[in-house]
């Protein structure tokens, strides 16, 4: 089979396309594996959306579908959404002629919509507009600390930190299997934030998360710590620009295709 890896940002995604929806939660856990495999945070497939199907936006309005996605973590766990995720797939799509550079795919967590700004055959910039996100909980004390619990495709826990250097991997553990969640720590440096992320199904701090970023810089958003559209930087080092208009959230970056090659 033929397989590209891509990075968005530290993040990053074995993906292919192919004509056949089924359980690959196996497969996700060989081509994922970073010893045995390809070696990835998670895999993406893209499959065919009927074009005579019609799904409903975020906006409320009928919307055509271009494909639809299957995303599983490392772990082999299925994945209603991945945000660093949704802008290499929207690449993929585009390079493989797969969808238009405006583009709406399918996800478990909803319809993503997507555009693919610049783009050559080493990767692009992309924006995807996440799912509207949805504050769950305001107020969970754990250790002496404030945590908020919001949903922006999949469930976080974030937590406005005055040292991001300060994470602590056991706190973050227990955190996500009592709340079955992703852990975030955000500090605001400046105008602007920087986050770090815990990620269940990887199980582990990763270099990047973008409904982790979303997640961190909607709180932060709606506290009055920061304005609507602004620059965030995870553990990577890398800039993202997320902002907020009359629907969700937006998030743009770059992303890199690795390479191609034969499994």
């Amino acid at each position: 089979m033929i397989v590209s890896k891509y990075s968005a940002n530290g993040n990053d995604f074995v993906i292919f396309h192919t004509f056949v929806k089924k359980d690959r939660h196996s497969l996700a856990k060989k081509l994922c594996h970073r010893q045995d495999g390809v070696g990835a945070d998670g895999l993406i497939v893209l499959v065919p959306k009927d074009s005579k199907e019609r799904e409903y936006d975020f906006q409320g309005n009928q919307s055509k579908i271009d494909f639809e996605w299957q995303f599983y973590n490392s772990d082999g766990s299925e994945a209603e959404m991945c945000g660093n995720g949704s802008r290499a797939c929207a690449h993929y799509a585009f390079a493989n002629e797969l969808a238009p550079s405006k583009m709406s795919f399918l996800t478990i967590a909803g319809v993503i919509n997507a555009e693919v700004e610049a783009s050559d055959a080493k990767g692009g910039m992309v924006l995807s507009e996440l799912t509207p996100p949805q504050i769950l909980e305001t107020n969970i004390e754990h250790n002496g600390k404030r945590w908020f619990k919001i949903n922006t495709g999949v469930p976080h826990l974030v937590h406005v930190t005055q040292n991001i250097e300060e994470f602590d991997m056991a706190e973050a553990r227990e955190l996500r299997q009592k709340h079955n969640a992703n852990v975030n720590i955000v500090f605001v440096d400046g105008k602007n934030l920087r986050v770090r992320t815990y990620e269940r199904g990887v199980e582990d701090e990763t270099l990047a998360c973008g409904t982790g970023m979303a997640a961190s810089f909607y709180i932060a958003y709606k506290e009055g710590l920061v304005s609507n559209n602004i620059e965030v930087y995870p553990k990577s080092g890398d800039t993202l620009y997320l902002g907020v208009n009359e629907r969700s959230i937006t998030f743009k970056g770059e992303v890199k295709r690795v390479f191609t090659a034969e499994v």
